[in-house]
């Protein structure tokens, strides 16, 4: 199965002149932290990178894990990346085949839980990696002060990977194009087109890195896997 790991943000949160999935973790830029992570499951038989069109810090490499690996140039949004990984993928593997698509600045992904993605999602026709909300949630107004607080129940966080049917979710993604709408995962995407994506639990440490904070915490997490 291949995997589209859209990587052409810049991580404006984290500040600084080095798109943040070229910062170092434990010595190693996270985007490859990242990729070597996925392409290492046993399942994975590809990777398609999307980069920015003005990249400058990938240094080409075609293979990962000793898996394939082809790039793309991506677009403004994440739903434009992800469409030009996939559309790239089009000339070498059928339309009904499944698709994983991670988030470049996930590198803690666990294998269990990809594995239980495939097993769950594939018959379940499609699905993403997500944690039930345990945080009590509150709506706040435009100064931040709380005006309400939200029922956690069936509330639930979504992380990636997420897998869907290569056609289906190029036809979802186009179709949310057409419409003016930006959607922020591929899930969204395919619940407009009246889907009910599977939500399979995944594990509290796959954290999408965002912050130096977050940097700290996945360097911490994967020296203590490697130990």
């Amino acid at each position: 199965m291949w995997c589209v790991v859209p990587a052409a943000g810049r991580g404006m949160r984290v500040g600084g002149e080095i798109p943040k999935q070229y910062l170092p973790i434990a010595g190693k830029p996270l985007l490859m932290h990242t990729l070597e992570r996925v392409a290492s499951h046993p399942r994975v038989t590809g990777l398609m990178l999307v980069l920015a069109p003005d990249d400058k810090h990938w240094s080409p490499i075609t293979r990962v894990q000793g898996k394939p690996l082809r790039t793309a140039i991506g677009g403004e949004h994440r739903a434009d990346s992800v469409l030009a990984g996939l559309g790239a993928l089009v000339e070498h593997i059928d339309s009904a085949e499944f698709v994983l698509i991670h988030d470049a600045a996930r590198p803690c992904v666990r294998h269990a839980d990809i594995t239980r993605l495939l097993e769950l999602g594939i018959p379940g026709g499609g699905g993403l990696l997500a944690t039930a909300l345990s945080d009590t949630l509150k709506r706040a107004d435009a100064e931040n002060r709380v005006i309400a607080t939200e029922p956690r129940e069936a509330r639930w966080r979504a992380q990636t990977p997420q897998m869907f049917r290569l056609g289906e979710l190029i036809a979802a993604l186009e179709s949310c194009r057409r419409s003016g709408i930006t959607a922020t995962d591929e899930a969204m995407a395919m619940e407009r087109t009246g889907a009910r994506p599977l939500l399979v639990p995944g594990s509290g440490d796959n954290i999408k890195v965002t912050t130096q904070t977050d940097f700290a915490l996945a360097e911490f997490m994967l020296e203590r896997r490697e130990t």
